[in-house]
């Protein structure tokens, strides 16, 4: 990488590449791969992005944003917090999997009523699963369908609720 090699500046909103072969930013994710991330991870349809964009503030804090404005843009917040990228495992927000889980029909994992309160407290719990460790869309039942609650993480038989604790409740 040269000294003139655009970098990434965490003060400021930067609208990420459609393809690797647009990236002039190194290690920044592109469009094209976030997409892809969705519906390999949990099957939501690429079409259920269409409309919007995406952006990376800070070093792999990806954000949504329903419609476009230019980029560069120097603004504390735009749209939603989607997705955190540039470690080993992606993780989706809570934010991002109440908003799309719904389409999710891969690494849902319906929780029954006690369940479900446990995760919205914040608690960890031992769950039997047949399916993948990783992230997961925490649903439950409610009004004839499916609810996300938010994002588990499903590891060693124990899914761990990363809930955030201003938004953990006691229901």
């Amino acid at each position: 990488m040269t000294e003139d090699a655009p970098t990434n500046d965490g003060q400021q909103f930067d609208r990420l590449p459609a393809t690797a072969d647009d990236r002039e930013v190194e290690g920044r994710a592109t469009r094209e791969e976030v997409v892809e991330w969705w519906d390999q991870r949990f099957a939501i349809p690429p079409e259920t992005f269409e409309g919007y964009t995406f952006w990376e503030k800070g070093k792999g804090k990806i954000w949504i944003l329903r419609g476009d404005v230019s980029s560069p843009l120097r603004i504390e917040a735009l749209g939603m917090k989607f997705l955190r990228t540039r470690q080993e495992h992606w993780k989706p927000t809570t934010n991002a999997v109440q908003r799309f889980g719904r389409e999710a029909s891969t690494n849902v994992i319906e929780l029954t009523r006690e369940q479900a309160r446990r995760f919205v407290r914040g608690e960890d719990q031992e769950i039997d699963w047949d399916g993948d460790w990783g992230y997961l869309v925490a649903v439950h039942e409610l009004a004839g369908g499916r609810e996300p609650l938010g994002v588990g993480l499903y590891v060693h038989d124990e899914l761990r609720s990363p809930v955030p604790k201003g938004r953990q409740r006691d229901l």
